[in-house]
């Protein structure tokens, strides 16, 4: 039996792959296949590979996101009916309040609940309307004479009135009207001096004018 000749590579010519023998050119073959093979795995697989990791967590983040997104709409009709129930409900409230048409019968009616039960007016001076966002408000110097029980009286009338009227007080002083030295008692003279405040609502056309007017402030700082 005729045993394998060996071969070594110092002993080939790689000028002439021609003549090599047979076995030399099949183990040639399949190194440069393997190479081909390992040129073309970083060249384009594992190029793909990177690639296809970015994209599998970029489709996570979007996913993530989109359930987000989609939990957003889902509560936002909800949130918008809310939102409408809401601005119907101020709506009512505010139409409790005396409107532009009213406000100076209001005004006299809460001068004339004083007289009733018997303060006296020594001053009684409605000032300007000072437009806030959607009312109005009126402030009303005023200077009364009159007892505890007289002013629980005036308090009680006022919140009798047929219109909801707000009044808040601003630097108001109550004092004691009689001589000096006197003995009060629940019927002596106290003096009621300050500034009170009293409300209405804005109609339509004026919350108009002044959202028109606040735009036009915008526009101005916005050109400058």
């Amino acid at each position: 039996m005729s045993k394998k000749k060996s071969i070594k590579l110092n002993e080939l010519d790689f000028n002439n792959i021609g003549g090599w023998p047979q076995q030399a050119k099949i183990g040639l073959c399949a190194v440069i296949v393997v190479v081909i093979v390992g040129l073309a795995w970083y060249l384009f697989v594992s190029d793909k590979r990177s690639e296809l990791e970015g994209l599998e967590a970029q489709e996570a983040t979007l996913r993530a996101e989109y359930e987000k997104e989609q939990g957003k709409a889902a509560n936002l009709e909800p949130l918008r009916q809310q939102l409408a129930q809401m601005e119907q409900q101020l709506q009512q409230m505010l139409r409790q309040l005396p409107s532009k048409t009213e406000m100076p019968d209001l005004i006299v009616d809460i001068s004339q609940t004083a007289l009733a039960t018997g303060i006296t007016n020594e001053l009684f001076q409605p000032g300007a309307e000072e437009p806030k966002e959607f009312y109005a408000e009126k402030p009303i110097a005023l200077r009364m004479i009159g007892s505890y029980h007289q002013f629980g009286g005036f308090v009680s009338g006022v919140a009798s009135l047929p219109r909801v009227v707000i009044m808040t007080m601003h630097d108001i002083s109550l004092k004691p009207r009689g001589k000096e030295g006197e003995a009060i008692t629940p019927n002596s003279p106290l003096e009621l001096a300050g500034t009170v405040k009293t409300y209405r609502y804005l109609d339509e056309e004026e919350v108009q004018k002044q959202e028109e007017a606040a735009a036009a402030s915008d526009g101005k700082k916005g050109g400058a």
